[in-house]
């Protein structure tokens, strides 16, 4: 029967058992592993596809060349995935993907078509977004 080297007089005993919890914590929390989340995230085009102001392709086209994943572009692989359908585009990824990021790069190709004075994107729910006009009819009733 062995018994456990008894800690140095000079550490109190009350530190050294909290140390010895500590890395029993550690240890389950890296015995627990589940699987990765798969998240699924919207853009909706409808008003403006409908104008012939937007192409949802040129979208959808515009996020397969710019999503990094892992600090590179063109790096999509089986993590993320993007579809469309007539004008909504549907971006489903495993868990670190922000849909800020979608947010950013929806802006972004926005400002590339010289659109983004007069459409926003707007989050109508907590997994999608959607693009909409300003309310520019607003201001008039104002004067």
């Amino acid at each position: 029967k062995e018994r456990a080297p008894e800690p140095p007089q000079s550490i109190p005993s009350s530190l050294s058992a909290s140390r010895a919890m500590a890395v029993k914590g550690l240890k389950k929390k890296g015995v627990v592993k589940g699987k990765k989340q798969q998240l699924k995230f919207t853009i909706d085009c409808q008003q403006p596809a409908d104008d012939n102001i937007i192409e949802p392709k040129d979208l959808e086209k515009f996020l397969n060349s710019r999503i990094k994943v892992e600090g590179k572009t063109g790096n999509l692989g089986e993590r993320v995935t993007i579809t469309r359908e007539k004008s909504k585009i549907h971006v489903s990824a495993e868990a670190p993907f922000s849909k800020r990021y979608l947010k950013y790069l929806s802006k972004k190709y926005l400002k590339m078509q010289q659109l983004r004075d007069f459409l926003r994107v707007v989050a109508p729910n907590k997994t999608s977004y959607e693009l909409r006009y300003f309310n520019i009819n607003e201001d008039n009733e104002e004067e």
